[in-house]
C-alpha cells in the first residue's frame, strides 16, 4: 500500500467513543456548537453589504477592469497600478473581500518544493509587512509569529530538510529542531510521536479586511478606481478583421465600460464569468472549514503549527487556535449561488471530525478547550491545485486570476504582480508557466496541462480535484503520480506496452512510458477516491504499489531497473515510445516569414534538414526548445505530409509543453496576421525512437531506405517505408546516440513496432521508458524545457547560443534582448556538476561556490554511463559581477542536500561524450 494511500485512509472519519462524538468536540459540554463566525476583530461586513447602488459610477472606459474584490482582485489592482496603469477599474458585486477572502485563515508559510512560489511568497510578505504601511501609514494586520512543521516520520523530515536548503538560497531562516527543542519552543505541543520538525521564524498570518483595505488604499492612490456594489452582467467579445476574438467591454448593472482587457478574479464565480465571455474556467467549489477555539493559557505568541500527517494546522489566533485542514471527503459545492456575500456553510461534523484527534494528539490542552465559532466557507480548487493565470486562448484580452485552491492570500501578492506583469508587456517576469491558463483551455484540439477533452468531463474535473485536496498535505515525493483522471489519452501502443510490464506516467492527460516492471502488466484502475464518499477501495493494487515503493528521497527500489534500461540504449540499443509528442504543420504562403520570426535557429533550408532551435519571448526568455524539419507538399489525406500552398514546416515538441509553444506561435501568428496555418497532428501520428550504437544494423532491416551516414546524416529527415507502411525517419537523438526518430500514422504504430522488436531482438533491443529518457539526456547534457531551461532563461544564460542566428542578419523575436546581454555580460549561467558520492538528488539542492550560496539546482539525476549524480543548475557571482566560463572553472564547489553538503565538479561540457562523436555515428 502506498505511502499517501496509507495517510489518506489513516485520516479516513470513522465512529469515534465519547467524548469525541460530541458536537463540540474540544469540550466534553454538551450541545451543538452553532455560532458561524469568522475571528477577524473588523470585517468588512459590519460596514454593510449589498446596498444596491455602487459606491461610484462606473466609468465609460478603462485600461484594465478587473473584477472581483477579494485578495487577488486588490493585489493585481494594486501592482497594476504601481506598474504604471493609472486607468484600472476593480469591480466587486458587493463589498471587498466578500466571497472567499473574507473567512480565510491568512497563513503565510515562506518555504515550498518550488523555487517560483518560494520568491511569489516572499514578495506577498514584503507587500504585506513592509511595502503597504510605508505607502499609506496603515496596519495591514501582519502577525509574525513563525512556522513550525511537523514531521513524524523520515520522509516527511527528509522533504523539510530539503525545504531548509532551498530556503537558503531565498535567506528565508530556518532551523530543523529535535524534538525536544520543539518542546522549548512550543511547551503545550505533544513531542512523543515527533520525529522532528522545520521552524521558519519569520513566518505569519494576515488579516484579510486589513491587507485588502489597505490594498485599496494604496491603489486609489496611485489612480486606480475602485466600485463596490456594481455586479457584472455582460461582458462584450467582438472578432477582429482575422476572426480572433477579443474583449471589447464590460456590462454592470449600472452602466457598460469599454475595456480591451478583463482581468477574473472571481474566486468561487470565475466558472460563471467566464462563461460570459465565453471562455472556459475549470475550477470547482467546496467546502473548507476551521473551528475557533475559547481561551487556551500560555498559546500565546506560539507559533503556527502544519501537522502535515496528521493533515491539521493550528493557526495562532490571539489566545485562542483556529484548527482547520485537508479532509479526503470534502463537500463539493454543486450548485454555486449568486448571491452568497459574507456567506457560511453549517459545519458537517461529519466530515470535520477527522481533524480532531490529529488536533488533540499535538496540543492536548485542545481536550479541555471549548469551541468558540465554526467557520466553513466556500473556495475554489483545480485539478492540480495549482491556480489559473494569464490570458485565456479563447478570448484575447481576458486574463484570470483565480482558482487559487486556498492560498490566495498568502500567494496574492507574488501572483498579482506576475498578472500585472503579464498583462502591461505580454508575459510575466518570473516562469508561471504551471499557471498558465494556456495550459489548460483551448479552442482547437491539442495537448494542455488539462486537455480540452478534460476540461469539459465533470468527472474528471471532480476526480483530480478531489485528489489533489486530499493529497494536499502529502509528502511531494520526486516519482509521484495522481492516481484520478487516468487512461483518457492512450497512444496506439498502449495497449502493446501494457502487456510488456510498462509502469506509465500521465502527462497533460497522456498514458506516457515511465519504466518496465519485470514483474509484468500494473494497469491503472479507474479512481476509488481512496476510500472515501463509500467508494469501495481497491485491494492488490500493483499500479499504486509500484509507486509507493518509490515514495523516498533516497534511490528508489527501481533504480536498478531503470539502469538496466539506460545501458542497454549505450551499449546496444532500446525502443522509446515518444509518442506522445506534439506534432505541429506550420504551413502557408507565408509559413517561412513565420518560422525565421519565430526560431531562434535558421531553420529556411532544404526540404529533408531538420533543425534544433529555441522559440524566445521579447524579453530573450526561452518559451521552447523544439526541432523543425522543413517538408515538401505532400497528399492531403496522409498526416506525415499534408498538401499546401507555399513553404511547410514539422515541428516536433516534448508532448507535456506542446500546448504552450501551440498558444505562443498562435499568438505570433495573430499579432502579425501572416498568412499561414498552425495544424495539429498530435493525435494522427505515433513517434518511436530506437537509440544506441546497434540501432542502425537493426533499422537497416526494418526500413527501405539507406541508412548510411553518407546517405542519411544527422539532423536530416525523409519519407520511407517500415515493414510496407509509410513513415518519416528522422536521424535524431534525445539520449546522446546514434538514432532514429519514426513518426508512424497511428494505425500503422503496432505493425512498425514489432517490426523493429523482431529485428532488434537478436542484438538485445528493449524498451525503455521516460525514467531512463530524464538519465541519458542530463547525462549528455541535453535539456529538458521547463527544468533547466524556461521563460526566465535566456539562450545566453543555458548555453545554448548556438541556436541562435545572430551571425546573419536575420531578425527573430527576442533578438534585440540577447544580443543586449551577450554586450551587457551573463550574470547567471547554466553549470552542470557531478559528485564523487553517490548520493540522489532530484532538484532544489542549494549550490556553495567558495563558501558562499551562488544558486540552486534545477534538475537532478544519476548518469549510469559515467556512474556519477549529475546535477544543473544556474548560478551567480555573489559579488554582483558577470559569470565567466573561468569564474565556473575556478571555484571550488559542494552541493547541499537535506542540509548536508557534498563536493562536486564542476563542468563546462558535458561529462559524457563531450565531443559529440557517438550521436553521428563515431564509436
Amino acid at each position: 500500500m502506498s505511502y499517501v494511500s496509507c495517510a489518506l485512509r489513516a485520516a479516513a472519519p470513522r465512529r469515534l467513543p465519547p467524548p469525541w462524538r460530541s458536537p463540540r468536540p474540544f469540550s466534553s459540554t454538551p450541545g451543538p456548537t452553532t455560532k458561524k463566525s469568522v475571528p477577524y476583530q473588523k470585517t468588512l461586513k459590519e460596514e454593510g453589504s449589498g446596498s444596491g447602488e455602487p459606491s461610484r459610477p462606473p466609468p465609460s472606459s478603462a485600461e484594465v477592469v478587473v473584477v472581483g474584490g477579494g485578495s487577488l482582485g486588490c493585489q493585481t489592482t494594486y501592482h497594476l497600478a504601481k506598474q504604471g496603469v493609472t486607468n484600472v477599474v476593480l469591480l466587486e458585486r458587493d463589498r471587498l473581500t466578500s466571497g472567499t477572502t473574507w473567512h480565510t485563515a491568512g497563513l503565510l508559510w515562506q518555504l515550498r518544493p518550488s523555487d517560483v512560489e518560494v520568491e511569489l511568497l516572499a514578495h506577498t510578505r514584503d507587500v504585506v509587512s513592509r511595502d503597504l504601511p510605508a505607502e499609506t501609514g496603515l496596519h495591514t494586520g501582519w502577525v509574525e509569529n513563525g512556522g513550525l512543521f511537523i514531521a513524524s516520520n523520515k520522509q516527511r523530515l527528509d522533504e523539510y530538510k530539503r525545504l531548509m536548503s532551498l530556503g537558503k538560497v531565498y535567506g528565508v531562516e530556518s532551523y530543523v529542531l529535535t524534538p525536544s527543542q520543539t518542546k522549548d519552543l512550543y511547551p503545550l505541543m505533544n513531542i512523543d510521536d515527533l520525529y522532528g520538525t522545520l521552524y521558519v521564524p519569520k513566518d505569519g498570518t494576515m488579516d484579510p479586511a486589513g491587507t485588502c483595505t489597505t490594498l485599496a488604499r494604496a491603489a486609489t492612490a496611485r489612480g486606480a478606481m475602485i466600485i463596490e456594489n456594481c455586479p457584472v452582467t455582460g461582458i462584450q467579445v467582438r472578432a477582429d478583421d482575422f476572426g480572433v476574438k477579443r474583449v471589447y467591454a464590460v456590462e454592470t448593472a449600472h452602466g457598460t465600460i469599454q475595456t480591451p482587457c478583463v482581468v477574473n478574479c472571481a474566486g468561487v464565480w470565475a466558472r460563471a464569468l467566464g462563461q460570459l465571455a465565453g471562455v472556459h474556467v475549470p475550477l470547482v467549489g467546496m467546502h473548507h472549514a476551521y473551528v475557533v477555539t475559547e481561551r487556551i493559557e500560555g498559546i500565546q505568541n506560539m507559533p503556527n503549527v502544519r501537522d502535515h500527517d496528521a493533515s491539521v494546522y493550528l493557526r495562532l489566533q490571539g489566545d485562542a487556535l483556529s484548527v482547520g485542514g485537508y479532509e479526503s471527503n470534502p463537500i463539493f459545492w454543486e450548485e454555486v449561488s449568486e448571491k452568497f456575500a459574507f456567506g457560511l456553510f453549517d459545519l458537517d461534523w461529519d466530515v470535520f471530525m477527522q481533524h480532531i484527534e490529529g488536533a488533540i494528539n499535538r496540543v492536548p490542552v485542545l481536550e479541555k478547550t471549548g469551541i468558540k465559532s465554526t467557520v466553513c466557507g466556500p473556495e475554489s480548487f483545480t485539478a492540480d491545485h495549482k491556480p489559473l493565470m494569464g490570458e485565456a486562448p479563447e478570448v484575447r484580452g481576458f486574463f484570470l486570476g483565480c482558482g487559487f485552491n486556498s492560498a490566495g492570500m498568502m500567494l496574492g501578492g507574488g501572483c498579482g504582480r506576475e498578472l500585472a506583469h503579464w498583462i502591461i508587456h505580454g508575459r510575466p517576469e518570473k516562469d508561471m508557466y504551471g499557471y498558465d491558463i494556456r495550459q489548460v483551455t483551448l479552442t482547437v484540439p491539442g495537448p494542455l496541462r488539462f486537455h480540452h477533452s478534460l476540461t469539459s468531463n465533470n468527472r474528471w474535473i471532480r476526480e483530480r480535484s478531489h485528489e489533489s485536496y486530499a493529497k494536499n498535505y502529502s509528502v511531494v515525493f520526486p516519482h509521484d503520480e495522481p492516481l484520478a483522471g487516468r487512461n483518457v489519452r492512450k497512444d496506439p501502443l498502449h495497449e502493446e506496452l501494457l502487456r510488456q510490464g510498462c509502469v506509465f506516467q500521465e502527462r497533460h492527460g497522456w498514458e506516457r512510458p515511465g519504466w518496465f516492471s519485470p514483474g509484468g502488466a500494473a494497469p491503472v484502475l479507474d479512481y476509488d477516491y481512496y476510500g472515501a464518499y463509500g467508494q469501495e477501495p481497491h485491494r492488490d493494487y500493483t499500479y499504486n504499489q509500484l509507486l509507493g515503493d518509490e515514495y523516498t528521497f533516497d534511490f528508489p527500489p527501481h533504480h536498478d531497473i531503470i539502469k538496466k534500461e539506460c545501458l542497454t540504449c549505450r551499449n546496444a540499443l532500446a525502443l522509446f515510445n515518444m509518442s506522445y509528442f506534439g506534432k505541429f504543420y506550420l504551413v502557408g504562403p507565408e509559413a517561412t516569414k513565420a518560422a525565421n520570426w519565430l526560431f531562434t535557429a535558421d531553420v529556411s533550408k532544404a526540404p529533408g534538414s531538420t533543425v534544433y532551435t529555441c522559440m524566445l519571448n521579447k524579453q530573450g526568455g526561452v518559451e521552447s526548445d523544439l526541432t523543425v524539419s522543413r517538408i515538401s507538399p505532400g497528399d492531403p489525406a496522409s498526416p506525415l505530409a499534408p498538401a499546401f500552398q507555399g513553404d511547410g514546416y514539422y515541428l516536433a515538441i516534448g508532448g507535456a509543453v506542446a500546448q504552450h509553444n501551440w498558444s505562443h506561435i498562435t499568438a505570433v501568428l495573430q499579432d502579425m496576421k501572416l498568412q499561414c496555418k498552425l495544424l495539429d497532428c498530435s493525435e494522427e501520428l505515433g513517434m518511436m525512437s530506437i537509440q544506441g550504437p546497434l540501432s542502425r544494423v537493426v533499422l537497416q532491416e526494418v526500413l527501405d531506405t539507406d541508412l548510411s551516414n553518407e546517405a542519411f546524416p544527422f539532423s536530416t529527415h525523409k519519407i520511407t517505408t517500415a515493414a510496407g507502411c509509410k513513415v518519416r525517419a528522422m536521424r535524431l537523438s534525445f539520449v546522446g546516440e546514434m538514432g532514429w526518430e519514426l513518426h508512424v500514422p497511428k494505425a500503422d504504430c503496432v505493425k512498425v513496432y514489432q517490426a523493429v522488436m523482431q529485428a532488434g531482438a537478436r542484438h538485445g533491443i528493449a524498451n525503455a521508458g521516460y525514467r531512463a529518457i530524464d538519465s541519458l539526456s542530463i547525462e549528455k547534457g541535453y535539456r529538458h524545457w521547463h527544468a533547466d531551461l524556461r521563460p526566465d532563461d535566456t539562450p545566453l544564460e543555458a548555453g545554448l547560443a548556438f541556436t541562435c542566428k545572430l551571425k546573419s542578419s536575420i531578425p527573430f523575436l527576442g533578438r534585440e534582448a540577447v544580443e543586449a546581454q551577450k554586450a551587457k555580460g551573463i550574470f547567471r549561467r547554466l553549470v552542470c556538476f557531478t559528485t564523487e558520492e553517490k548520493v540522489p538528488m532530484f532538484g532544489l539542492e542549494a549550490i556553495w561556490r567558495d563558501g558562499k550560496v551562488v544558486g540552486h539546482v534545477r534538475r537532478a539525476d544519476f548518469g549510469f554511463a559515467i556512474d556519477k549524480t549529475i546535477a544543473y543548475g544556474y548560478i551567480r557571482d555573489p559579488s554582483g559581477g558577470p559569470v565567466s566560463l573561468d569564474f565556473v572553472k575556478s571555484g571550488s564547489y559542494e552541493l547541499e542536500r537535506m542540509g548536508v553538503t557534498y563536493p562536486a565538479q564542476a563542468h563546462t561540457k558535458s561529462p559524457f561524450d563531450p565531443d559529440n562523436k557517438r550521436v553521428k555515428g563515431f564509436y
